[in-house]
């Protein structure tokens, strides 16, 4: 899950973007609005945190854009004022939820999680491939009744690869949806995470590397009927 916040006050803004990146997101920070709206014209964000009270762009107007823009990104807006008008104009301007400063930082990780879900096709509680299940919302692998000990990276890596049923993804699109803004789209970092991936989950392999295209997991049925698949 990609996720942008836009927050001026730094340190809220980098302790917001801590903490859901060690739940397992990768996360973008503007501190002002004007960032904030450069950063949402090129990356597609699955949901962006957003304070209302900004300098260069308010909050406001950037949530305006986002949904006018006709993306699926959902916007949470923040506010010091938690007051009953204060949040009807922060949802009449199509922000998807609100919450009020200061907040407990687990009701915005699952608030982040609920409107991430809303940003892209549904998808089963449960991904399962193989003798795999991946468990999203508890954050756990079992494969053949043990549980596999993944990285918050070798654990986006798989659960973008399973909710793709049998699509190949990119490296490309890997490295946007499971990495930041600060990854180096040069590195071999997306070949090595699938390496180490393949080696945890053992075999028989579930990841085909498509030669020239990216990876899959294949569905039940599905073999590799389109392009030339490779275990490396």
């Amino acid at each position: 899950m990609r996720i942008l916040v836009v927050e001026d006050e730094q340190p809220l803004a980098d302790a917001v973007a801590r903490g859901l990146r060690k739940a397992g997101m990768a996360v973008d920070v503007a501190y002002d609005g004007a960032s904030g709206q450069e950063k949402a014209s090129i990356t597609r964000y699955d949901v962006i945190v957003l304070d209302r009270d900004l300098p260069e762009l308010s909050g406001d107007q950037l949530c305006r854009e986002v949904v006018e823009s006709g993306e699926l990104t959902r916007v949470i807006m923040l506010t010091a004022s938690g007051t009953v008008q204060d949040r009807v104009e922060g949802l009449s301007l199509g922000a998807d939820d609100y919450l009020a400063k200061p907040f407990a930082f687990d009701e915005l990780t699952a608030r982040v999680r609920a409107l991430g879900r809303r940003s892209t096709p549904a998808v089963p509680p449960l991904l399962t491939a193989r003798g795999l299940t991946l468990d999203s919302a508890r954050r756990r692998v079992c494969r053949r009744g043990g549980e596999v000990e993944l990285t918050r990276k070798e654990f986006g890596v798989l659960e973008v690869l399973l909710a793709a049923e049998g699509a190949v993804v990119s490296s490309e699109e890997l490295l946007e949806r499971v990495w930041d803004e600060y990854a180096d789209p040069f590195t071999t970092t997306v070949r090595v995470t699938v390496m180490t991936l393949r080696k945890k989950l053992g075999e028989p392999s579930l990841i085909e590397t498509m030669v020239g295209s990216g990876y899959r997991v294949p569905t039940a049925g599905r073999g590799t009927d389109s392009g030339t698949a490779s275990a490396d």
